[in-house]
């Protein structure tokens, strides 16, 4: 009986969405500026982004919005299946699909891309404590130019 009980637990575990509904990761996030850095020296010292996720499931929903220029805010939206696969991504000119994935239990891998290729790719680590997250990664700009970067959020 006592082995039934921890194979069932064990099940249980292995089972378990991704994160779980209310999880800590859930809010909004705010990014810290000064902690933050762009390879190219080119972080805006004024940067202002929220980005506001919610976990249901096995899948994320993501708001993000980027204030910097308060005369034209930018932002994208979407909900994807955390399984690494390449889902659309409507209104963004930059990149047109989102992959998302759990590559430990506090870590996901966002790619974002262009007709399947990646134009930015980052893992976004959240504290143990749910109360930061890093996420660092490189992007491709409209440019052409690759700049890599670490940026850092603090839950509202």
């Amino acid at each position: 009986m006592k082995k039934r009980v921890i194979l069932l637990l064990s099940y249980a575990a292995m089972t378990t969405p991704v994160f779980a509904a209310g999880s800590p990761f859930d809010g909004a996030w705010k990014l810290n500026s000064s902690l933050s850095t762009w390879s190219n020296g080119e972080l805006p010292q004024n940067m202002s982004l929220t980005i506001q996720l919610t976990v249901s499931g096995d899948e994320l929903t993501y708001k993000s919005l980027n204030n910097t220029n308060k005369e034209k805010p930018i932002g994208s939206s979407y909900t994807v299946k955390l399984d690494g696969k390449p889902y659309p991504l409507l209104g963004s000119t930059r990149y047109n699909q989102v992959a998302v994935q759990k590559t430990a239990s506090n870590e996901l891998e966002i790619l974002e891309l262009k007709d399947g290729d990646v134009i930015v790719g980052a893992i976004w680590i959240f504290s143990p404590d749910g109360k930061h997250m890093k996420r660092w990664g490189v992007g491709k700009a409209p440019d052409g130019k690759s700049k890599a970067y670490v940026e850092y959020f603090e839950k509202q």
